[in-house]
């Protein structure tokens, strides 16, 4: 297990808290956590960041309710991080 530092924060991934360090992106932390896609199209098929630099828009995650591209977004104390799923299959979990 890696070395907590003070510097460390926690974000939540999916429903789960995960300590990352100061300055790391969203992308970095989502690697960290074992999370190499981060949505799903509209098939349901996963889909992973191409470019690592912005310019895919494949590493689009929720980010407090909100879309961002987690390559370019630093990760902050209290920020909760959700994979993006299409509708159908949000609500065909709702139901299950």
């Amino acid at each position: 297990m890696p070395e907590r530092r003070e510097s460390d924060s926690e974000i939540t991934i999916d429903g789960r808290p995960v300590r990352v360090p100061e300055g790391v992106t969203l992308l970095a932390a989502l690697y960290a956590a074992g999370r190499f896609a981060t949505r799903r199209s509209l098939s349901g098929e996963a889909r992973a960041p191409l470019c690592g630099m912005g310019g895919c828009y494949e590493c689009r995650v929720l980010v407090n309710g909100a879309v961002r591209r987690s390559c370019l977004t630093l990760a902050e104390p209290g920020m909760e991080v959700a994979l993006i799923l299409p509708v159908r299959m949000t609500q065909e979990a709702e139901h299950a």
